[in-house]
């Protein structure tokens, strides 16, 4: 039997977006950080905390959980709310989870919002926690091989001994992403990069330098999902929610090409559901905790040919002023790193116009995405489109 597509007819729509500041030490904790990121988002919108019945996040390390967070921000009567476990492979499945709940009449006002103080706190990947339950855990942690640095390493380096992908390709998207962050003030890494500066910077696993990896960070983003028909009246353009799609398969930790991710089972399914292809995105936010991240999802998603991921990198296709621009607020290497939820503001961004020095002139679709699917077999995507 077919599988029955999510039909969201653009009923619903991101009304606002909100931050804080990224740094290397908040000196709040995750709640306030996360109170403070909804908080601008609502005033993005126009709304007040007393319209908001609905809160959506995800987690894994430290968090703040939304029956937590209702009540730091006065709410006492929410009737729809989510706290997904799971990493970066679903961050956008909240947001598509928060819009299905709109459209299916549970709730008016969700607001999704990751917050961590993954530098100063509890370190994203790093010591002191247990290890993830995955079956295939228990044969790498005796050598201390958990690390996602070192996982994503390998099918890094299987994509460079099938394809010829070579580290230039990898620096060619670290440069590309610093001058997009150049023209970002909320982002960490303001100063620019040159392939030399890449080539220099220090191995952290091998094929991964210092530059191919993102920024741990401390900060909060927040986004408001309602329906289009109240959206229309709030204070900023309405971005509408085309399409979205989540789910999961075989763990790449024990599969049998580890050069295609769960990205490339899900992208028919997420593109069916716009009624679009990909040569109809104008912009794309790829979920880029390392630079092969990027590469290995320009080809899942339809934009080139497997194994072409570097060249089409390095021919300058993803920059600002390129065929497909990416990450176009420097990403999670240069702009900072809040597990998924600043790709999709960020989109949100460039589709109302107000990106600033870095907007892509006339965007109208975008594709933001979430971890492909390496570690966990699980990952997630938004289309969004400009009413």
């Amino acid at each position: 039997m077919p599988k029955r597509l999510l039909e969201f007819s653009e009923r619903t729509a991101v009304a606002g977006v909100g931050y804080t500041p990224f740094s290397k030490d908040s000196g709040v904790s995750t709640l306030t950080l996360a109170c403070r990121a909804v908080l601008a988002a609502l005033e993005d919108a126009g709304l007040t905390p007393d319209e908001v019945d609905g809160l959506a996040t995800h987690r894994v390390g430290d968090s703040a959980p939304p029956t937590l967070l209702g009540p730091a921000l006065g709410l006492t009567d929410l009737s729809w709310h989510l706290d997904q476990f799971g990493g970066g492979s679903v961050s956008h499945a909240v947001v598509g989870q928060a819009a299905l709940a709109v459209a299916a009449g549970l709730a008016e006002t969700v607001v999704c919002y990751r917050a961590i103080n993954a530098r100063s706190e509890f370190r994203m990947g790093g010591t002191g926690r247990g290890v993830p339950a995955s079956p295939e855990v228990q044969y790498q942690a005796p050598y201390g091989y958990v690390a996602p640095p070192q996982q994503f390493a390998m099918y890094a380096r299987a994509h460079m001994l099938r394809y010829g992908t070579t580290a230039e390709h990898f620096g060619a998207l670290a440069v590309t992403q610093r001058a997009n962050a150049t023209k970002n003030p909320r982002a960490l890494m303001r100063a620019p990069i040159t392939l030399d500066d890449y080539l220099a910077s220090r191995w952290i696993a091998e094929p991964f330098r210092l530059l191919d990896c993102c920024l741990e960070t401390d900060g909060a983003c927040a986004v408001v999902v309602t329906t289009a028909e109240r959206a229309r009246s709030l204070r900023r353009p309405p971005v509408l929610v085309s399409a979205a799609a989540w789910g999961g398969g075989t763990s790449h930790l024990s599969c049998d090409d580890p050069t295609v991710t769960a990205a490339a089972s899900l992208a028919p399914r997420l593109y069916a559901q716009a009624g679009l292809g990909p040569e109809e995105i104008d912009v794309a936010e790829l979920y880029d905790c390392f630079t092969y991240s990027v590469i290995v999802q320009l080809e899942d998603y339809g934009f080139c040919p497997k194994g072409e991921g570097g060249p089409y990198v390095a021919s300058g296709a993803t920059a600002l002023d390129g065929a497909l621009p990416v990450n176009t607020h420097g990403g999670f290497l240069s702009e900072g790193y809040v597990h998924g939820m600043n790709h999709i503001a960020e989109a949100v961004s460039q589709l109302r116009g107000e990106a600033g020095d870095r907007q892509v002139p006339g965007a109208e679709v975008a594709l933001s995405t979430a971890q492909p699917g390496y570690i966990l077999p699980a990952t997630s995507a938004l289309i969004l489109r400009r009413a």
